[in-house]
């Protein structure tokens, strides 16, 4: 009679991609003890992301605990066919980054750790640039810091987002118009003011 695994073809829940993986040490008396650190990069290119970092004896050990920590970090990310709703800078120490909505067909322009994120997040246009450091772990933090702050346009439209008038553009022609009617709500409610 036939035995049936359960599970063993199940798909994993998110895709994962190695940022990057280091041996570090410590100094104890006689001598170094040696470890490997790994950061991980989760998603399910649903838009759906997360980071891990984590120090183990050896390189599997390392990643598995980095798996671990980057699922209890998951973060939705918004966006609008397929790309971000508006231009967004941010730094995380030295690392600075720019991502600009791009236009259909144009790809993931971005280079390093910033585009394994992106990749991972499902955004399928985009365009990024590192403008600080090269350190991976910083740029992948401040990649995520950035993402994990855009508003989607109905979190703008109720009032919970950035300013109206610097994002306004770059929103589908529907949702647009709601901006603007918003914006001209709130210019009136302040000139009565």
């Amino acid at each position: 009679m036939r035995k049936f695994s359960k599970g063993r073809n199940k798909k994993p829940e998110f895709d994962q991609k190695l940022v990057d993986l280091a041996r570090v040490s410590r100094v104890v008396a006689g001598g170094k003890r040696f470890r490997f650190r790994a950061c991980i990069c989760i998603g399910d290119r649903k838009g759906r992301v997360a980071m891990g970092i984590a120090k183990g004896n050896d390189v599997s050990g390392a990643i598995a605990k980095a798996v671990l920590q980057a699922k209890k970090k998951i973060i939705n990310v918004s966006s609008i066919k397929g790309t971000i709703p508006y231009r967004i800078q941010g730094q995380y120490k030295g690392a600075k980054i720019v991502l600009m909505p791009a236009r259909e067909g144009t790809g993931i322009i971005a280079g390093g750790a910033v585009r394994s994120v992106l990749e991972l997040v499902g955004i399928k246009n985009i365009s990024g640039k590192m403008l600080g450091s090269n350190n991976k772990i910083n740029n992948v933090t401040a990649t995520i810091n950035m993402l994990k702050a855009i508003r989607s346009p109905q979190e703008i439209v109720t009032g919970r987002g950035k300013n109206l008038k610097e994002i306004a553009p770059y929103f589908i022609e529907k949702e647009k118009s709601l901006v603007k009617t918003v914006i001209v709500k709130k210019s009136l409610e302040k000139a009565e003011k």
